[in-house]
């Protein structure tokens, strides 16, 4: 392990890249001299205003430009918000190794062979209380935790600095499902030696009391199974292991088979079963088509979903779209979760479309079928006074529970001055005697669409926000050589409120006005003459005919539709028959930019552009 005198010790950088004033992807940087370590790398997933959008990532600006920099990285636990990013990093940079829990590297396995990246790093499984070198400067020790995911881990980074904690995601359950139990003992080891900092989970710091035990689930679901009449459908998180596994235990105690719909759910499942997490009869699993043909009354179907996420399979089923399950009166719905933030709307939508169908639906706090993972304000109280910390920093959750997680450590005896609340991109540098925000680095978003194979740029957000509120006009015209429109402009307006033929009727005119008046602007000699192709800036005139159609729109309409023109010239029907001497019109120029008139000059670039209303 590192150790050098204190006046020799240089500082450690820490550097949340996602994770700060938000719930999800979770991804912290530690950087001392020229070695830097990665804990978690998660994503999230999009609000309703990011239209097309499946996941969303931390920008990793700052990993790429120090790549040569990156020793290796450390996984606390599989839930998708601290690894879920980690395929799509690993497109952009090598990650020597990844050490981490058996459970979440098997998820992780699969998750980079499919994404093709397998070989861009080396996972590591670990064990309880196992120490692995990083670096020169960076070792990891791994302490077992209890959460809703089986095997966590809480980690010890040891630096030249001190001994940094990072829980990841915690609570402190006395009666685990898995018989797994926080190693508590480790923890004040730690403290008694000097924790230099504690870097703590802050999901539920608004929430008096701990966080009951995963176990106290089973009575609430014994409920639920036996007043069911006929077939039940529940929906869970894919990765709580511990409630698969007491969900599949109330099945075989009630004579039940099991069924399991989504992708994630068969995934998890499979790989929990084959390491021992989930322990069930084999015969208890069985496919969809088997339960298809056996009493209602002898079924469980186990469904991703609870979050109302629109791809789901309860998602799915809900809106009639589900290609093996549809809802028969009798059925019951009992779902073993609560709704993050963010997501009460699309749960409590789905729920309704269930009822309508004639679905009996079991939810709510008050049902006792479901506890968090993460732990309360007593939880976050024992982390405090079993490491002792010297410097406090909260983290995972949004800005007021940051700030009551600081109010809870300073009733603890940490020293106000002793605790940073920051910010993504924030640098926060710790030494033996000090910690203070020092700089601040990249931190956006970057944003992945449904095709789950490229990043979504701000401007093709933006655009497809403006789609979706505004709608869309769909312009195409076709002109002569003298600036004549050949026919009448062919005009699609989508998702446009209170238009009309009028609307139509007043693009026409706009655009026929446009040409009559600026064709000699664009054109070197006039209408009447002969016109050599070459002499016409149809890009320039191009821009005019937009700029007029905006213009018109915007005295008309309350919204601000995209307008899209397509104008075909002679210029681009010269170039269809292969012709050198063809010119097309380039993109539009953003709006407010000036074109010059007297451009003559001969342009080779598509002639489909948009402008915005």
């Amino acid at each position: 392990m590192p150790t050098q005198s204190k006046t020799q010790v240089p500082p450690v950088q820490m550097i949340p890249l996602g994770g700060e004033q938000e719930i999800g992807k979770n991804t912290w940087v530690f950087r001392c001299e020229d070695d830097i370590v990665l804990l978690d790398a998660g994503l999230s997933f999009p609000d309703a205003n990011m239209h097309g959008v499946n996941i969303v990532l931390p920008d990793v600006t700052y990993l790429k430009q120090n790549r040569d920099k990156i020793r290796g990285m450390v996984v606390t636990h599989g839930h998708e918000d601290h690894i879920g990013g980690i395929a799509y990093h690993l497109k952009e940079f090598d990650i020597p190794v990844i050490y981490g829990p058996k459970l979440a590297l098997a998820i992780l396995a699969g998750k980079l062979k499919e994404a093709g990246v397998l070989n861009r790093t080396e996972l590591r499984t670990v064990e309880p209380r196992d120490l692995v070198p990083l670096s020169q400067n960076f070792f990891a020790e791994f302490i077992r935790n209890t959460h809703s995911f089986a095997d966590s881990y809480t980690v010890a980074l040891h630096t030249p600095a001190g001994v940094i904690v990072q829980t990841g995601d915690f609570k402190f359950d006395h009666t685990p499902v898995d018989g797994e139990t926080f190693d508590i003992q480790r923890l004040a080891e730690h403290g008694e030696k000097g924790v230099l900092c504690l870097i703590s989970d802050s999901t539920n710091a608004e929430v008096p009391g701990f966080t009951p035990s995963e176990a106290a689930v089973r009575a609430g679901l014994s409920r639920a199974f036996s007043g069911a009449k006929g077939r039940i459908i529940i929906t869970t998180f894919a990765s709580s292991v511990h409630r698969v596994n007491l969900i599949l235990q109330e099945a075989e105690a009630q004579g039940r088979v099991v069924s399991l719909l989504g992708r994630s759910m068969l995934n998890v499942v499979d790989h929990a079963r084959r390491l021992g997490y989930i322990r069930c009869k084999d015969d208890t699993l069985q496919r969809m088509n088997v339960v298809d043909k056996m009493p209602d009354e002898n079924v469980v179907i186990l469904t991703t979903g609870s979050q109302g996420e629109p791809f789901s399979a309860l998602t799915r089923i809900a809106n009639k779209e589900h290609r093996q399950l549809s809802i028969r009166p009798g059925d019951t719905v009992v779902w073993s979760a609560n709704p993050i933030p963010g997501n009460t709307i699309p749960v409590v939508r789905t729920i309704d479309k269930l009822v309508a169908q004639g679905a009996h639906v079991i939810y709510g706090k008050d049902k006792g079928l479901h506890v968090s993972g993460h732990g309360c304000q007593e939880d976050q109280k024992l982390m405090l006074a079993l490491t002792k910390p010297k410097f406090f920093v909260p983290t995972h959750g949004e800005y007021r529970m940051l700030v009551k997680h600081a109010e809870t450590a300073m009733k603890m005896g940490v020293p106000q001055e002793n605790i940073v609340i920051i910010d993504n991109g924030d640098v926060v540098e710790v030494t033996p005697d000090s910690i203070a925000a020092v700089g601040k680095v990249p931190c956006g978003l970057q944003l992945v669409d449904q095709s789950r194979s490229g990043i979504v740029e701000d401007k093709v957000l933006q655009e497809r926000q403006q789609v979706a509120i505004d709608g869309l006009i769909a312009i195409a015209c076709s002109l002569t050589e003298t600036g004549k429109l050949q026919a009448p402009p062919s005009i699609n307006i989508v998702a446009v409120a209170a238009a009309g033929k009028t609307l139509e009727q007043q693009i026409r005119q706009t655009i026929a006005e446009t040409l009559l008046a600026a064709w000699g602007q664009f054109a070197r000699i006039p209408t009447s003459g002969a016109v050599s192709l070459d002499d016409v800036d149809w890009a320039g005139l191009k821009n005019a005919i937009e700029r007029s159609v905006v213009k018109m729109l915007r005295s008309r309409l309350q919204g601000r539709p995209m307008v899209v023109l397509m104008l075909q010239t002679p210029a681009d029907s010269e170039t269809a028959q292969g012709k050198t001497t063809a010119t097309a019109i380039p993109a539009v120029a953003p709006e407010g930019a000036v074109t010059p008139a007297d451009g003559r000059r001969s342009r080779k670039r598509r002639s489909t552009a948009a402008a915005t209303a």
